[in-house]
Parts: C-alpha cells; structure tokens; sequence
C-alpha cells in the first residue's frame, strides 16, 4: 500500500466546531496529512470557508454568506454551537488557512461550495489565490457541480480537479479522464475494489468521503484508495500507522 491522504473532513470536526482555524489545528495534532474545507464567497467578494452556504447552523445567523460582507461574517460566532469552550472561534478566510498550513507538510482539499449558490468568479478567485500562496502542487480542487471542475481547468490546466459524487456514476474514471480530472471524491459506499482498480489503470485516484468507522476505513484502505476523508483523522491516523503507511 502506498502513502494515503488521511484527510481531515472540515478539519477535525469529529473533535471541533467545523471549518474553523481550531479545527485545521487540530487535525494536524492528530496526524491528518491533508485537510479538507468549503469554499463559498461574501458579497464583497472575499473566500471563507464554510459548509453550508448559510450562515445559520453554525452561527446562529440567519442569513446567507452572499448577502453579508467579510465583516459581517467574522463578526458572527462559530464555535459556540459546537461547545462553550470555543466560543469566539470565526468563520476562517481561504488565506487564513493559506497562511497557517504553508510551513506545514500537509495536502488541501477545497471544495467550491457552486451548488445552491452561484457564485460569479469562484473558480477565478481560488485558482488566483492559491497560485499566489504558490501552494498549485499542494492543493486539491473538488465540486459536486462539475462544471466548476471544467471550468477550473480551463482556467489552470495544471491544477488537480476531483469529482464528487454520492452514488452510481457509471464508469467514473471514463468521466473523470473526459473532465480532466485528477481524483474521485465519491461516498465510500459507491466504491468498490474493482473501481479502484479500474481508475488507478488510467491514473485517477479515489478518495472516498466521510469515512469515520474504522473498519470501512479498513476496507477502504485494503481496495487501495489514495485518501480518505474522515472527520476523525485521528483513527485513520491510527490504521495507518498500524499498515505502515
């Protein structure tokens, strides 16, 4: 088995309130060699990193990230939610998070959250902004909307792309090779060993999501997948420190 990308879903957020610095932190404590995030911007145009493209489940706020201004997103608490001990922690801007892991021997994984909400200039902005962090061979670019994908290769061949999905895409490799895709990102129930094999023969690699039962990680890892997101990077940390990997 080659090295596996132990992902951190939305950071730690097994063990933290998602998305936020403290949970980036954390899953390098906990031994993720890669961190997962959600792209959305403000309506000033600036990069944060939440799930949800409102602001309510995790702030209390009921308002959409489009409608509010930088400020106006870092001034709403999100951590307290999660538990009292992080009250205070913000919604994180992409070069924050640029900014912490750059010294850090970890891989990022930014999903542009292009679903519910179209943001104009999404890809434009990531792609800007992770090539001015000079951070192109360390990041990852994934999308449930597969438009975005085609779109940011277009606008940076040379970025890795990922494909999303939930459940029975048929022959995903041939789509992934079509799209110029470097990976899929598919629910660990739609991957099989035999996928894996198939995609890993025309140089695509599987990282499947949110993997937080030890023996599915197990399972996963045994089929020969290239990552796996989980949101508790600890016990994946903990399988492959038993593999060798």
């Amino acid at each position: 088995m080659g090295f596996v990308i132990n992902y951190a879903h939305r950071g730690a957020s097994g063990h933290c309130p998602e998305n936020t610095l403290a949970a980036f932190a954390k899953a390098i404590d906990l031994g993720a060699t890669g961190i997962e995030t959600d792209v959305h911007m403000t309506k000033d145009g600036r990069l944060v990193l939440i799930h949800d493209a409102s602001l309510k489940r995790t702030t209390g706020i009921n308002a959409y990230v489009k409608d509010l201004t930088l400020d106006e997103v870092k001034a709403a608490d999100a951590g307290s939610w999660f538990h009292k001990d992080y009250k205070g922690e913000t919604v994180p801007t992409l070069e924050e998070l640029l900014d912490f892991i750059r010294t850090k021997d970890v891989m990022l994984n930014l999903e542009l959250k292009s679903g519910i909400v179209q943001y104009p200039g999404l890809e434009e902005k990531t792609v800007e902004t992770v090539r001015r962090y000079k951070m192109d061979d360390r990041v990852i670019i994934s999308s449930f909307n597969h438009y975005s994908l085609v779109k940011v290769k277009q606008i940076a061949p040379e970025m890795k792309t990922g494909i999303l999905y939930s459940e029975g895409l048929y022959e995903p490799w041939v789509y992934a090779q079509r799209l110029g895709a470097s990976a899929l990102h598919a629910a660990h129930y739609a991957v099989l060993p035999e996928f894996v094999q198939a995609a890993q023969a025309v140089d695509i690699d599987y990282t499947p999501f949110t993997v937080n039962d030890a023996g599915v990680m197990a399972r996963l890892l045994a089929a020969g997948v290239a990552g796996i997101i989980t949101d508790y990077p600890d016990r994946l940390a903990a399988l492959l420190s038993l593999k060798g990997s």
